[in-house]
């Protein structure tokens, strides 16, 4: 009877949406994200292995989140990391076609590409289609100019300017052209296109970078003080009613020793903007013009306070700041900021030595109160640099400053952390006391303490420039013995015992150096080597080296660098250079390194050309592969076929016959799986004589 029962299909009181549920099932995953495995490619069939898989994953990507722009780029980049410029491009291409073609960062990327791999007509190319397609984006037009002006294309660069210019942009972008027109001498013509941006837009903020770029890039005092003159006398008079443009005409006076100019000038200002009283508190004009106003009064008051006779108005005003800072200090005293406000009104001051010395001694008196983390010193150290400077500058006490590091350097927990700059200005305050021995003696206690590049570096360009041969040497053997590891150190080293003659020096110190067990650029350390014993005329040497240095590595770049070498008058001839690059064909060739084949052959090419014949040169371009369209079965995760797929691949001459026949297997196979899937179709009995 229970089977007949109605079942209530009522709506539940608590409804449960399918998106809580989601929420809920994505709540309860693990937390920590799967490990992915370590890939390590054998051989170069395993390699092409990998990249397919990675092309697959990326392709996968962008067929789910198609209008995601990063999977777009990432794909372009490990196509490139795989020198596939072509494959690169395609990728890019298709993201502006399927994706978005009005994308700045999409074209930027693009053109990073081409520029990478110096290919400036593709990126001008490129370039130039971004800013035909998208004028208003300053981003492009800017990395325009920047590539023609890289290259040294000067007309070319003034066209894309000029260019941009019909589109009135922005006023950071006319700046940009004079200041172009400035680098190439072109003073007249900057000149022009300012006056340009000045008619197009006839605002205070454009007179100003006028004004701006006339004092401090031509140094042009007379047109400054023009421009300012017509800004106050053409603009609209909301635009002359502005406080920075009184205040930086002011300022340009001021700067040009012009006080009486200036003066009137802020006279002017307070009649007219009435700064005194109403002008403050007026609420027609906005909140940041208001504040703009406010610095021009305070600028008039410290105008008056360097230049007038204003004495109750700037002992007042610093009175004030005085309590302000103080106020501020006792609610956090490690305020190191507040502390360098402080200390720059105090030496702002005249004839107030006392007073900014007790506020030095106040400040550096917070010391951190933790001493295992360094970034809270790293702004604390910073106040007791200033107080040295401030007593040798300032007071003329070399004394005192040196002092002032001393109590500085017992400070610090060197156990824990120390600085590198603290240690290089005591020591080099000391060369200015002319007391050599105490310089030597910081530089010998940082080195324990420290032990930094940068002041084995210092030490070791004090002591050169002292003519201290010896003792350079030793400050390298301290540094090598702390960082073994550092080619740079090792290469300064031996360019330093070639500079004094001593060859075999060098000479033994580069086979020490390669020696090493680890080291942060070995490729730089042999190159520096084999290009000494080429410059010392020791073409056997060099040649030993390419031959040791071959036994590390078998890299492209090494044979075709050995071949070079070859050719070179210290080198055996254009014979030797011959057999090397055959040598290395043949390697490359057995390790089935096709790209790397191309590399050599056209390295070899161009070496025929400067140095060879025109039978030479043919003999190596009928070396030359060709690129052709191949097809391949594609698997899928879990191994099956998911259908053929063209690629490209290489084809060199003395392997044609291979890949044809290879080919030929590949149709049979093709073929043979065909007729299995039509033979799956007939009936048993069908099927039974079709295998036979």
């Amino acid at each position: 009877m229970s089977k007949n029962l109605v079942k209530n299909r009522a709506p539940a009181p608590i409804q449960i949406s399918a998106e809580q549920l989601l929420r809920e099932a994505a709540d309860r995953q693990p937390e920590s994200a799967p490990i992915e495995p370590v890939v390590k490619v054998h051989d170069a069939e395993e390699y092409q292995a990998h990249l397919r898989e990675r092309r697959q994953h990326y392709e996968d990507n962008i067929r789910y989140r198609r209008d995601d722009i990063a999977n777009w780029i990432k794909y372009a980049k490990f196509e490139e990391e795989n020198q596939e410029l072509e494959r690169a491009r395609s990728v890019f291409e298709r993201a502006l076609e399927v994706v978005s073609s009005r994308s700045p960062d999409l074209w930027l990327r693009y053109v990073e590409l081409e520029l990478r791999n110096e290919c400036i007509n593709h990126a001008r190319n490129i370039l130039d289609r971004a800013v035909q397609l998208l004028p208003r984006v300053d981003r492009l037009w800017y990395k325009y100019a920047y590539v023609e002006e890289m290259v040294q294309d000067i007309p070319k660069c003034r066209a894309v300017f000029e260019r941009w210019m019909q589109w009135l942009p922005d006023d950071n972008a006319w700046l940009s052209f004079a200041r172009f027109e400035t680098r190439c001498g072109n003073v007249v013509q900057a000149e022009k296109v300012l006056r340009q941006y000045v008619n197009a837009y006839p605002s205070a903020r454009a007179f100003l970078r006028f004004a701006k770029w006339a004092e401090f890039e031509i140094n042009n005092i007379a047109l400054a003080r023009t421009i300012y003159e017509s800004a106050l006398t053409e603009l609209e008079p909301e635009e002359v009613q502005q406080a920075r443009l009184f205040r930086q005409f002011a300022s340009f006076e001021e700067r040009q020793g012009e006080y009486e100019r200036a003066r009137v000038i802020y006279n002017h200002a307070l009649k007219l903007l009435n700064l005194e009283q109403t002008a403050m508190i007026d609420e027609d004009i906005s909140e940041q013009e208001r504040q703009k106003r406010e610095e021009l009064y305070k600028a008039y008051l410290a105008f008056e306070k360097k230049h007038g006779n204003r004495e109750g108005i700037e002992r007042v005003l610093v009175t004030q700041r005085r309590v302000k800072y103080q106020k501020q200090l006792e609610d956090n005293p490690y305020d190191y900021d507040c502390w360098f406000d402080w200390i720059k009104l105090e030496e702002s001051q005249l004839d107030n030595a006392a007073a900014t010395r007790d506020v030095y001694e106040k400040a550096v008196a917070q010391v951190p109160p933790s001493s295992d983390n360094k970034d809270h010193w790293r702004r604390y150290i910073y106040l007791w640099i200033f107080y040295a400077v401030y007593e040798e500058l300032a007071n003329h006490d070399l004394d005192r400053a040196a002092e002032v590091y001393q109590t500085c350097l017992s400070l610090i927990p060197h156990k824990n952390f120390s600085f590198a700059k603290i240690w290089i200005y005591a020591a080099q305050l000391q060369i200015r006391r002319k007391d050599v021995t105490s310089a030597r003696k910081l530089f010998g206690k940082a080195i324990g303490l420290c032990g930094k590049e940068k002041i084995f570096t210092e030490y070791i360009a004090l002591e050169l420039a002292l003519g201290e041969i010896d003792r350079c040497r030793s400050i390298y053997n301290s540094y090598l013995k702390a960082m073994p590891h550092n080619c740079k150190a090792w290469s300064n080293f031996a360019e330093l015992e070639k500079s004094v003659g001593e060859t075999e020096r060098c000479r033994a110190l580069f086979e020490l150096a390669i020696s090493q067990p680890a080291l942060d650029m070995p490729e730089v350390l042999w190159k520096a080597y084999i290009d000494f014993e080429i410059e010392e005329g020791e073409g056997k040497r060099a040649r030993a080296l390419y031959q040791r240095l071959l036994e590390k590595t078998n890299h492209v770049k090494v044979w075709i660098s050995w071949a070079q070498f070859e050719a070179t008058p210290v080198g055996l001839g254009m014979d030797e250079s011959r057999t090397i690059m055959e040598k290395a064909d043949d390697q490359l060739r057995k390790e089935q390194l096709s790209e790397e084949r191309v590399l050599l052959l056209d390295a070899w090419r161009v070496l025929e050309q400067e140095h060879g014949d025109v039978d030479s040169v043919s003999k190596v371009e009928a070396k030359m592969p060709r690129r052709i369209k191949r097809k391949r079965m594609r698997q899928g995760e879990q191994g099956n076929d998911l259908g053929w797929e063209e690629y490209f691949d290489y084809q060199f001459p003395d392997d044609e016959g291979a890949g044809a026949n290879n080919f030929k297997i590949l149709e049979m196979a093709a073929k043979w799986k065909a007729a299995k899937a039509n033979a799956a179709d007939d009936d048993d009995s069908d099927l039974d004589s079709d295998d036979e």
